[in-house]
């Protein structure tokens, strides 16, 4: 097993840390390096980058924020499903060059890939005409990554006014979710020296599975998950004194994350470490 750069690190109970953030390797908005240079000069103690079902990218990060002098916790959001409900998952901790996780990523992204490849001919087969593809989908050298630069193409190419109109455009023409099964995310992790809790629980917007603590209840019967994130943007305070009584009275691990994609409404936050404590012990992390 790889030597985790966070395994011997010590932080004061009120250090810096935030472990939900993304990058352009999903759906974020700044590239790592960038992300990288912010916490750095921001003075954040600890971070995890958890781009959407990428695992492959975590030891390029470290990297990057070694040279910072920033630790950098492994972790990714995965997407699942569980009893027919959504259900993105943080995991961290998990040795991210030896782990089960990339068999499961590279399934998903090869059904995802054909899903994208087959949306984008349905949609030059009605008429559509994508001139401006190399410049609308520039962070990604101008190639379609995911079935949603589709929707994106149709937009910035006025097809659409809105994403809302570009994402119905995209169902038209065959756009599903897909999604791993949880239970066996969970247990690779577990395999891997990681640990699993669930993102934004008390998230509401549409598509999104609300768990309240009865859900959570059932989902524990099925999946062995370790914990919920507590503290999140869309939480509300009262969620969030909700979920600290949960995971106090279940003795789960709680984490904190702005989910930042780098705009200005949802930029890194920095919570403090004591909040998270029992999970970063969990993952070799002291908090002292």
């Amino acid at each position: 097993m790889t030597t985790c750069p966070t395994m011997n690190l010590t932080l004061s109970p009120d250090a810096a840390i935030d472990l939900h953030m993304h990058t352009t390797y999903s759906d974020g908005r700044w590239p790592a390096q960038q992300l990288i240079d912010y916490l750095a000069s921001e003075h954040f103690d600890l971070v995890a980058v958890t781009d959407h079902d990428r695992v492959d990218k975590v030891t390029e990060i470290q990297a990057l924020a070694a040279e910072k002098h920033l630790p950098v916790l492994s972790g990714v959001e995965m997407s699942t499903t569980w009893n027919g409900k959504m259900g993105d998952l943080l995991c961290y901790g998990f040795d991210p060059e030896n782990n089960g996780l990339m068999s499961i990523v590279e399934k998903f992204a090869k059904i995802r890939q054909e899903i994208m490849y087959e949306i984008y001919e349905t949609l030059l087969r009605k008429g559509y005409t994508f001139p401006n593809q190399k410049e609308v989908l520039a962070k990604n050298d101008g190639k379609l990554l995911h079935p949603l630069d589709n929707g994106l193409l149709l937009r910035e190419h006025g097809y659409a006014p809105d994403w809302s109109t570009a994402m119905m455009m995209i169902r038209e023409a065959g756009y599903h979710s897909t999604r791993v099964d949880m239970a066996e995310t969970v247990e690779v992790v577990h395999q891997s020296g990681g640990v699993c809790l669930i993102a934004h629980p008390g998230r509401r917007e549409s598509g999104f599975t609300f768990y309240d603590p009865a859900l959570l209840d059932q989902l524990r019967t099925d999946v062995p998950i370790d914990g919920i994130e507590i503290y999140h943007p869309s939480h509300s305070q009262e969620s969030i004194e909700i979920y600290l009584e949960y995971v106090r009275k279940h003795n789960l691990l709680g984490s904190t994350g702005s989910d930042s994609h780098c705009i200005p409404t949802r930029m890194p936050i920095k919570y403090r470490a004591e909040i998270s404590r029992n999970l970063l012990e969990q993952v070799g992390i002291k908090v002292a």
